[in-house]
């Protein structure tokens, strides 16, 4: 079956022709050969001696009753066998039968202890249909066995073989006898490396299976818990500014409300305002976890653009903020500039959470080459007596999250007081392109 292409389209983009499918495996009768393979085989593994002695008994009925019932078969050959007792010939098919009771889990013993009464047999100048159970031994060896085993049970066959064709050589020459006999053993030996190959592939592939089963698993788990992170990151970074922000400005109006009205006022709308947003980011941030298909419509994550507004609302709030960037920023890649407005976001709200609503911070964003550079310093509280060398540990993760984020674009953060007095964070992202975006998108 093939997809006729448009004129004009290049014909490498032509799909290949789909797989037709076995007609010969979803037949009935083969379905039911293989449901009784399996039963079988279920069956095995829970009894494994049935198995064992129906293969003995089966030699026997097949060719060693024939032994006793066309015994003057042998002496009407071109070859003369000595002619055994009835006793002899039931001991010599019982040396030959009885271990192949024991073909699996001894098959080594087993071979070995079938060969010699084979080869009893031979100098004693008998023939026995029930020699047939060396091939089984062999196959068996070949199947169970040790691998190293294998060269010392041929040299001692071929051996055996080169007697037996010596001993038949009146009615068949050394070389046809020798074909026959190795042709038989070939095939013996062939057939059990041949299953024992299909069964280590297919234990292989088994194991193979269950490994990746595991690993989808761990898959899952790991991209559960990196969502899980990427998910609190975007919470801490929406709920952590706004509420510092809303804090500030409700502080804010309630001493301005009792000395001008109007300014107590205008506090009011900014925290409406900062709570709209928050709750509209929450409300994205909520959409996109919701497994739905008819989830709204989203608005785009915030980027470079939107960090103007990011600090009209930190100077409602109080601190005097100077923002200035340099370079082309727009033309970042969009994660790029979602991670550079939640920096700086953390930022921002750091310094209105700890140095108050009197600071003044310098923000600058630079792009220099394949880097992205991002310096937020504040002047610290009025007093002067700055804060703790670490002031996010005792609320969250603001500087853990920000290493993160710089983090997935290679690139680092320096964080600390500053000389002069207040808190300084230059953070540097790498802008080389990769294989995949490494920043978040939504």
């Amino acid at each position: 079956m093939t997809t006729d292409l448009p004129a004009g389209a290049d014909a490498s983009a032509r799909p290949f022709p789909a797989a037709e499918p076995d007609l010969l495996w979803g037949h009935p009768l083969v379905i039911a050969l293989n449901r009784v393979v399996q039963r079988l085989r279920a069956a095995d593994l829970r009894r494994p001696w049935v198995l064992d002695t129906a293969v003995a008994v089966g030699i026997f009925l097949l060719f060693g009753a024939a032994d006793l019932v066309h015994d003057g078969d042998r002496h009407e050959m071109a070859v003369r066998f000595t002619h055994l007792p009835v006793a002899g010939v039931l001991a010599l098919q019982a040396g030959l039968v009885v271990p192949l009771l024991w073909r699996r889990r001894m098959p080594s013993a087993t071979f070995a202890a079938v060969l010699a009464v084979f080869l009893i047999q031979w100098l004693l100048g008998a023939w026995l249909r029930a020699d047939v159970a060396l091939l089984v031994a062999l196959y068996s060896l070949a199947l169970h066995g040790r691998l190293r085993h294998l060269p010392w049970a041929c040299a001692a066959m071929a051996g055996v073989l080169g007697l037996v064709s010596v001993r038949v050589s009146e009615a068949v020459s050394v070389g046809d006898a020798l074909f026959f006999l190795f042709s038989a053993v070939t095939a013996a030996l062939a057939l059990g490396l041949a299953v024992r190959i299909r069964r280590s592939q297919l234990a292989g592939l088994r194991e193979r299976a269950a490994r990746l089963e595991i690993e989808r698993d761990q898959r899952s788990r790991l991209a559960a818990a990196g969502e899980r992170t990427r998910v609190a990151r975007e919470m801490h970074d929406i709920v952590g500014h706004n509420l510092s922000v809303m804090i500030t400005l409700a502080d804010g109006g309630a001493y301005a409300a009792l000395i001008a009205p109007e300014r107590g006022k205008e506090a009011l709308e900014l925290i409406g305002e900062t709570g709209r947003q928050a709750l509209g980011e929450l409300r994205r941030m909520l959409g996109v976890l919701r497994d739905r298909t008819d989830a709204p419509e989203l608005s785009p994550q915030p980027g470079i653009a939107d960090i103007d507004a990011l600090c009209a609302r930190i100077r409602a709030a109080g601190p005097k903020v100077r923002y200035r960037t340099i370079g082309e920023l727009d033309a970042l890649d969009r994660g790029v500039q979602l991670t550079a407005y939640r920096i700086v976001q953390e930022a921002l709200t750091n310094s209105l959470r700890h140095a108050g609503a009197d600071t003044q911070v310098r923000l600058a964003l630079t792009v220099d080459g394949t880097q992205l550079r991002i310096s937020a310093d504040d002047t610290g509280p009025p007093t002067g007596t700055g804060r703790p060398p670490a002031p996010v540990n005792q609320e969250g993760h603001g500087l853990a999250g920000m290493a993160e984020r710089a983090a997935l674009y290679g690139g680092s953060i320096v964080a600390g007081p500053r000389p002069g007095g207040g808190w300084t964070v230059q953070v540097t992202l790498d802008l080389t392109p990769l294989t995949g975006p490494p920043g978040e998108t939504s």
